[in-house]
């Protein structure tokens, strides 16, 4: 775990012991920011996509990928974005190493290579994921009946899918959720995050067989675990 910091909140002056959150690579290690200790935080004011965002490089696989710009909620209601080293300009991401075993495939892919699509908004991701499940051979993908607690839901035949497009990893119960909507449709599952998920939604995932996709902004969707792969060889 990443060594805590003191900010300072710039308009009550209160003091606050802040920790950054590590998230998942597309490998599977943990990448948290490197924090500048001492530095003055920022107090938000008006957002942007580019300054909610920091590029980071991760100590595994070497992957360079944008990941939410850790910041932290005062108790007088002012949000302060906490200071990070090492903001690296972005490029091509390396090829990560799997953090599971992918099965093998019984016979060769037919279908042509997936067209990326780069994100920039969240209505970008949900058309990333909806793009990517035709890609796999559902073809009448569209907004599902039943909306999620979270994010956005996708359905065709044979399949369901929950789409987050916040920087807030997915945690264990959407995961159960979309399973259990998976299990009344009898139809399969996949769930597509822009920030990754937690630990335990990883674990869990892999326990029922819900495919987990992590997506990067030039909008390739990563196989996380066993289950996307499995999707992935076994579509129409």
């Amino acid at each position: 775990m990443a060594d805590p910091v003191r900010v300072r909140c710039q308009t009550c002056h209160r003091e606050h012991l802040y920790t950054a959150r590590a998230l998942p690579c597309a490998c599977g290690a943990p990448v948290a920011p490197p924090l500048v200790r001492d530095a003055p935080a920022e107090p938000v004011t008006d957002r942007t996509w580019a300054d909610d965002w920091v590029t980071l490089r991760c100590p595994v696989c070497g992957r360079r990928d944008r990941w939410p710009r850790p910041e932290l909620d005062c108790a007088c209601g002012t949000v302060l974005r906490v200071p990070v080293h090492g903001d690296l300009a972005p490029t091509p991401p390396a090829s990560p190493a799997p953090s599971h075993i992918p099965l093998p495939r019984t016979a060769a892919a037919v279908r042509p290579a997936f067209r990326t699509v780069a994100i920039r908004t969240a209505r970008d991701v949900v058309t990333v994921a909806a793009m990517y499940l035709r890609w796999l051979g559902y073809r009448d993908v569209r907004r599902a009946d039943r909306h999620p607690r979270s994010g956005v839901g996708l359905a065709a035949r044979g399949i369901v899918a929950q789409v987050e497009p916040s920087v807030r990893p997915a945690g264990v119960r959407e995961v159960e959720c979309l399973w259990l909507r998976a299990m009344t449709e009898s139809a399969g599952c996949a769930y597509f995050s822009l920030a990754g998920y937690e630990d335990e939604a990883r674990v869990r995932a892999d326990a029922l067989g819900v495919a987990l996709f992590v997506l990067d902004l030039a909008g390739e969707p990563q196989p996380v675990n066993s289950p996307a792969d499995e999707l992935i060889a076994s579509s129409p």
